[in-house]
């Protein structure tokens, strides 16, 4: 799932600006650098497979600049073409996400976690399904699969696949702990009722 085309830019800046929570079409001058990063992930990303030109050279030099400044500010190392459309990064803070993972859409991630490849290579990463939570401290790393709808706990070990859908798991190493996953919370699909932000909360700051 990849920003193939303008209308593919639009249709993921609106579904990460739905994610967030946040009603604003833009984000404001001061506050919401989780926001403004997102939208800088999405502008590369559009940039590195839809304006290739010499002469649009000079704007990705730009953005790719802006992108790793806030990548430093906010602590992330969350590569570009990983995230389909819904992205939801709950706080600033250390993300560690390695460019070979795939991940589907409506995703929320947690600050602390880590999903990397298996020790001695670089490129067998997860492969992560739509609507799926992931817990503050979640590590998940290897050549696994996680299927769409499942919850991870904080602080969880995933080191194996887990194939069926709207599950929740949790543990050192994971396991399931129940058969609730994220198509039965309110709100955004990926987000449980006890990790959304306070009332007038926005993330990012």
């Amino acid at each position: 799932m990849r920003i193939l085309s303008r209308d593919d830019y639009l249709r993921f800046l609106e579904a990460d600006r739905r994610a967030l929570g946040q009603t604003r079409k833009r984000p404001r001058f001061f506050g919401d650098e989780v926001w403004k990063f997102q939208r800088l992930l999405r502008a590369v990303e559009y940039y590195e497979n839809c304006k290739r030109a010499w002469y649009h050279r000079p704007a990705l030099i730009y953005l790719c600049s802006k992108f790793h400044l806030y990548s430093v500010l906010l602590g992330f190392t969350i590569p570009q073409h990983v995230f389909g459309p819904g992205l939801s990064i709950a706080n600033r803070g250390s993300i560690v996400v390695n460019s070979c993972t795939r991940v589907g859409a409506n995703c929320r991630i947690h600050v602390g976690a880590h999903i990397g490849a298996r020790a001695g290579t670089d490129t067998e990463a997860p492969v992560i399904g739509d609507n799926v939570y992931i817990g503050p401290g979640a590590v998940l790393y290897g050549p696994i699969t996680i299927a769409d709808r499942i919850a991870i706990g904080a602080n969880s070990l995933v080191n194996r696949s887990f194939m069926e859908p709207d599950i929740t798991i949790a543990g050192v190493p994971a396991r399931q702990v129940s058969s609730r996953g994220t198509s039965k919370f309110r709100n955004d699909p990926a987000r449980p009722p006890e990790a959304a932000p306070p009332e007038g909360e926005r993330s990012g700051q």
